[in-house]
């Protein structure tokens, strides 16, 4: 015999299929970002502890795990045209580069004329890497913008070592991408470093590139580079915070004039790779899969954290 259905059960079949028609309208898709817990914060206990809105609307999260070294890159990219006082930084980024944790993935590269030029592509053998540090060219403006390289660099991402093989493993082709920039910041395709000229569309769109990539932009601003007023290290400095904060990573040296030392700056980098994690949510997927963001703010009691302001809906790989 049928029982009939009670008005509680009703109404939980309604809600059930009320929210199984909005996802579907919604068409949500899993999504993933990267976020960094500060080192001076609370760590959240779990996914329960976080709130991520998406599009300004709450969204809980799927699952919430640690970046392990075996699962990251790090593309390490040097303005072309920092001149010679950089030298003095080439051993602490030699070791920087041999300290990472045994499995990431590491890349030197030197921005020059719109485009990054790579000795070796990712590789996990960090001897080798730092290796191929050099001076950099030294013409002022080498670079041609720092942000038009970047824009090519995460739009071209190299394959890394884990996926050279002509088979390799589908869980292995995405992994979280970092990128630590040292340059002065300087848009000089944008014109005038004045206070009165500071929106560029070449930072805009690196922005929004890096975003689509996944990539988290961490920077040291390192003002030798042919450009030496003020207006130009403020200028470069307000692009660098600009293009970091938007992607979830950190300007590491926020001071006017060159860092005493990059030493403790790429310190607080590895720190923060440590303190990195993945949050995967749903997101609902736009009419433009490949350009289409969605915004998103990550929060946590007592818990300062670093998060991209977009990503790609359906990110997942």
């Amino acid at each position: 015999m049928t029982r009939p259905l009670t008005p509680a059960l009703l109404i939980a079949f309604a809600l059930t299929a009320g929210l199984a028609v909005h996802a579907q309208q919604e068409g949500l898709v899993p999504t993933q970002a990267l976020v960094n817990v500060d080192a001076k914060s609370t760590l959240p206990a779990g996914p329960s502890a976080l709130v991520v809105a998406v599009n300004d609307r709450k969204q809980p999260l799927s699952a919430w795990e640690p970046v392990a070294p075996a699962g990251a890159q790090v593309a390490l990219l040097i303005d072309d045209g920092l001149r010679e006082s950089v030298g003095r930084e080439l051993e602490n980024l030699r070791n920087f580069v041999r300290t990472l944790a045994p499995g990431v993935e590491v890349l030197v590269g030197y921005m020059q004329y719109g485009h990054v030029v790579a000795a070796q592509p990712f590789t996990t053998d960090h001897a080798l890497a730092a290796s191929t540090l050099h001076l950099p060219g030294g013409l002022p403006g080498m670079s041609a913008s720092p942000y038009v390289c970047l824009s090519d660099f995460v739009r071209n991402w190299p394959s890394g070592a884990s996926s050279s093989s002509s088979s390799p493993d589908p869980s292995t082709q995405h992994k979280a991408r970092f990128i630590l920039m040292l340059t002065n910041g300087v848009d000089p395709y944008n014109g005038g470093t004045s206070v009165m000229n500071q929106g560029s569309p070449y930072v805009d769109n690196a922005v929004a590139d890096a975003q689509r990539a996944g990539v988290a932009v961490y920077a040291i601003y390192f003002g030798d580079a042919g450009i030496s007023d003020n207006s130009a290290d403020s200028s470069g400095q307000n692009y660098l915070n600009q293009i970091t904060q938007a992607t979830g990573g950190v300007n590491l040296w926020q001071g006017m004039g060159n860092p005493v030392s990059t030493a403790p700056y790429l310190r607080s980098f590895q720190s923060a790779l440590a303190e990195t994690y993945i949050a995967t949510f749903n997101a609902p997927l736009g009419n433009n899969p490949v350009r289409d963001l969605v915004r998103v703010k990550f929060t946590a009691a007592k818990t300062k954290l670093h998060a991209p302001e977009q990503v790609r809906p359906g990110n997942v790989e």
